[in-house]
């Protein structure tokens, strides 16, 4: 690939930047390698506009390292409720504990030391050193895969693709052209729409103004549906949540009693009186039809099992964390 190309894509990339980039995403106004980290694992599978609330609200509980390193796991769950994808919320847990107790509660500062981390990768470990430390490193999420492959005409296959990004990412401007790739790909490169005219490499690109061929626009497969009956039990304002612990889309997050662990008669006693709510909520893979069996006492009770639970006051639910179907319905209680 002819290397003054190669540099009049990353200068093209970097000057726009500067004139039109995100820089009032609030992880840009105070660069620091504990605030890129837990914005690119929020990043993970989701949107900007939703990153923004739950990075905010996580930073005013946990401003910098030393404050995070003494959260439990149902801390950092509680504060992810409703962002999704609930086993980054656990890896930010493992890694600060691996931080805390392997590296003094410093964060790390080598490629090698962070792509040992739970939940960071190949372009995680790339963004940190490169916005973080500015250092020279690739990175491949979903929006540079889509300019760089477009830029090249070529099909977007991961190992080549990596190649390709290890070519065009500069030694030098590094933190302009990262976050550069990354925003073109966001506003203007485009999945269905590429704004073209906008697009600081059109001159360059050999894609610009071609037609868009969605390679996955074939029929997508339809996503199955799982049925969940739960049990809630409810006595002045306080539900009883046990936590669940196994290795599912949940896992760790406190929910009602799950009929599927076994009948619920051998728990619960004859309520004063009962209701149903129904919630259908969708995941990435998954559509779940939640049907919330709530048994309402005059005072709460207690139980044998070995399961984890607890009656959480509904005022002290946003200490725990639920999955946001089930917070609703809570909140939503009289």
């Amino acid at each position: 690939m002819n290397k003054t190309n190669n540099n009049n894509f990353s200068r093209l990339i970097s000057n726009w930047y500067l004139d039109n980039g995100r820089d009032r995403l609030p992880w840009r106004k105070q660069v620091t390698p504990y605030r890129i980290w837990i914005s690119e694992i929020m990043l993970q599978q989701t949107q900007v506009k939703t990153v923004i609330p739950y990075f905010r609200k996580f930073i005013k509980s946990y401003p910098n390292l030393k404050s995070l390193s003494s959260a439990s796991e149902d801390d950092i769950l509680a504060l992810w409720t409703g962002l999704g994808f609930y086993r980054r919320a656990k890896n930010i847990y493992k890694t600060k504990e691996i931080i805390k107790h392997e590296h003094k509660n410093i964060f790390p500062k080598k490629f090698e030391e962070l792509i040992a981390l739970p939940g960071i990768g190949r372009s995680t470990a790339g963004a940190i050193m490169s916005l973080a430390f500015k250092e020279s490193y690739p990175i491949l999420d979903a929006n540079v895969k889509r300019v760089i492959s477009r830029y090249k005409r070529i099909d977007p296959v991961e190992k080549e693709l990596w190649k390709l990004s290890e070519t065009l990412t500069p030694k030098n401007n590094i933190f302009a052209y990262t976050q550069g790739i990354m925003d073109v790909g966001a506003t203007v490169c485009s999945i269905k729409q590429p704004d073209c005219r906008s697009c600081p490499i059109e001159k360059i690109c050999n894609s610009a103004f071609a037609p868009v061929i969605n390679k996955t626009s074939r029929k997508q497969k339809e996503k199955s549906v799982k049925k969940i009956n739960f049990t809630l039990a409810h006595s002045r304002q306080s539900f009883l949540l046990f936590k669940k612990e196994e290795k599912t889309f949940w896992e760790s997050l406190w929910v009602p009693f799950d009929n599927e662990n076994l009948k619920k008669e051998i728990i619960f006693k004859k309520p004063n009186k009962t209701k149903i709510k129904n919630i259908d909520h969708a995941l990435s893979h998954l559509d779940l039809n939640i049907t919330v069996e709530i048994f309402d006492y005059n005072s709460p009770f207690e139980i044998k099992t070995n399961l984890t639970h607890q009656w959480v006051n509904k005022n002290e639910i946003n200490n725990y964390g639920l999955p946001k179907p089930i917070k609703t319905i809570i909140e939503d209680y009289v």
